[in-house]
């Protein structure tokens, strides 16, 4: 019998990224859209060094190759840049994280739209749920 397990990776606590080997997403995928978070987030500033490929695949249990197929993805986004010789940082752009937060944004909407569709919901049920949730957020933080 296979057992899965999960990796949480310490980083400048509280900004730590967790890989699952039971999650159903590649590990190379997993680390990148955890980077993209905490860059969204702010929890990783531009021009802050991130750990090396080799150290973040030791940390997370997976194979050098894995974590450099993500950093080189986040790289061709824009989201860090590697130097020779000094290491991968944060890349600075002034709209960076902003560009970010719209993306993770959109990827939790797609997802919400394909559960309401899978569910049978209308595009109208979605957009009033939507505002039906955000209502009752907005009086939660109003108390």
């Amino acid at each position: 019998m296979l057992y899965g397990y999960t990796v949480y990776i310490n980083m400048n606590s509280p900004s730590w990224l967790s890989i699952s080997q039971t999650d159903p997403r590649p590990m190379y995928l997993q680390i990148k859209e955890q980077i993209r978070h905490r860059v969204a987030v702010g929890d990783w500033r531009p021009g802050q060094e991130i750990p090396s490929i080799r150290a973040l695949a030791i940390a997370a249990q997976v194979s050098v190759i894995t974590v450099k197929r993500a950093y080189l993805e986040l790289e061709r986004e824009g989201v860090i840049v590697t130097r020779q010789g000094k290491g991968s940082f944060i890349a600075e752009g002034v709209d960076l994280s902003t560009t970010l937060q719209e993306q993770e944004l959109d990827q939790h909407l797609e997802a919400a739209a394909r559960i309401a569709k899978s569910l049978g919901f209308s595009d109208q049920d979605l957009v009033d749920r939507l505002q039906a949730v955000t209502g009752t957020t907005e009086k939660a933080e109003q108390e």
